[in-house]
């Protein structure tokens, strides 16, 4: 569940969840601070089991000291932001070696554990790890969406509702995440985001790193938001604040694994030689990027060019989401060649199948617009399920054999 000013809103990932509690003796659920993990986790064990914060002072210098010692007297019990004590999972590891019982240790991470280096490997096996990001559009509707499915097996449904112009807009600027969501006044949701991002750069990267130049992050941070969803040259970035290459990239990998934003990798095969190799960087909420951006309705309605990377991290964001809850594993990729040949978004399943999204904020579309996308299709051939440009339209309108352009109200209908 998420809590948006009094009202609970299903998780979609809280049944995978309960499921892993039935046979893993240690379940880990990651994301964000102030997405919604705590009252997910809360909701699903009720007062059947003691609950621990390493947010309280007491017990985070418990934890760090004797990290044995307070895992000793421990049993089915949640321990709330886990990342701040990260020697803990040694401790944890050797409980549930002698005692193997499933759903023992049930935790939250408000960064990517399992990336640190103070985390045992070895933990992996006994541990089953979910990544609970802000809320999904489908998640607020209370309907699950089969968007993803639906695209595998080739085809698209018409939207019964969809979200256009203004709104659209309006649903793109709030993002997902509760406290946003929940204030009705745009002025005191950019007001949540900034104090938000300013918290985790001055709070939580200390708990995961030691930063020589922790003031820098804010500057880089909003460095990186300007050049977001595009491909990023790390050099240049750092080099404009003083930074090094491997300095600026030791930093972007902090924010990614405070689950600010993430490097997306550029899909290719073997035979393909002429791929552009270089990460784009793509934000996880499009709330966040447009505080950092100063974006407002009202720019965009005079500067429309303002909204294209907004609803394409607002896409991007959606479909990691989804994903998120989803039975089968799926990687996410973006396509880009040497002769600009490109797609925002590409999906491939553990069957090798491709899905290829390209995301344009406009109310039509064109033949032009599958440009990316028809030379996907040559490179995969049969293993290309769907290509779709989403865009700010009504309509689901077919472009040619397994090409269509959909409302991006497709995502959650």
């Amino acid at each position: 569940m998420a809590k948006i000013a009094g009202t609970l809103y299903q998780r979609f990932s809280a049944a995978r969840v309960r499921t892993a509690l039935a046979d893993t003796p240690v379940v880990l659920v990651n994301g964000p601070r102030q997405c919604g993990k705590t009252t997910l986790v809360r909701q699903l064990v009720g007062g059947e089991r003691g609950y621990l914060t390493l947010d309280d002072d007491t017990v985070l210098d418990a934890a760090r000291n004797d990290p044995a010692g307070f895992v000793r007297s421990l049993d089915r019990v949640v321990i709330d932001e886990v990342q701040r004590a990260p020697n803990l999972l040694r401790a944890i590891k050797t409980s549930v070696d002698n005692d193997r019982r499933p759903g023992r240790f049930l935790l939250t991470g408000s960064s990517n554990l399992l990336t640190l280096s103070q985390v045992p490997e070895s933990i992996a096996g006994r541990m089953e790890v979910f990544t609970l990001l802000p809320l999904a559009h489908a998640e607020i509707r209370g309907k699950k969406s089969p968007f993803i499915e639906r695209a595998f097996s080739g085809h698209l449904a018409k939207p019964s509702e969809v979200v256009v112009g203004h709104d659209l807009i309006h649903l793109v600027l709030s993002g997902g995440y509760p406290e946003m969501l929940g204030r009705a006044d745009p002025n005191r949701r950019r007001a949540w985001a900034r104090a938000y991002i300013n918290s985790i750069l001055q709070r939580d990267v200390r708990d995961i790193a030691e930063v020589e130049k922790l003031d820098q992050t804010p500057r880089l941070l909003r460095a990186i938001a300007l050049h977001s969803t595009q491909l990023t040259n790390f050099t240049q970035i750092g080099g404009r604040m003083g930074l090094d290459d491997k300095t600026t990239r030791k930093y972007l990998g902090i924010m990614e694994q405070l689950y600010l934003l993430r490097r997306v990798e550029p899909w290719f095969r073997n035979r393909i030689k002429r791929l552009i190799k270089t990460p784009k960087v793509n934000f996880l909420d499009s709330g966040l990027l447009a505080a950092l951006l100063a974006t407002t309705a009202e720019r965009v309605a005079k500067d429309r060019s303002l909204f294209g990377v907004l609803l394409e991290t607002f896409v991007f964001g959606e479909i990691l989401r989804l994903s998120s809850w989803a039975d089968q594993a799926y990687a996410i990729y973006y396509y880009r060649d040497k002769d600009q040949n490109e797609v925002d978004i590409v999906i491939e399943n553990e069957l090798g199948e491709i899905i290829g999204i390209e995301v344009k904020a406009s109310a039509t579309v064109s033949a032009t617009d599958f440009k990316g996308l028809r030379k996907l299709a040559e490179l995969c051939g049969a293993e290309l399920k769907l290509g779709v440009v989403l865009y700010d339209g009504e309509n689901l309108v077919p472009f040619g054999e397994r090409m269509f352009a959909a409302p991006v109200s497709s995502l959650w209908c």
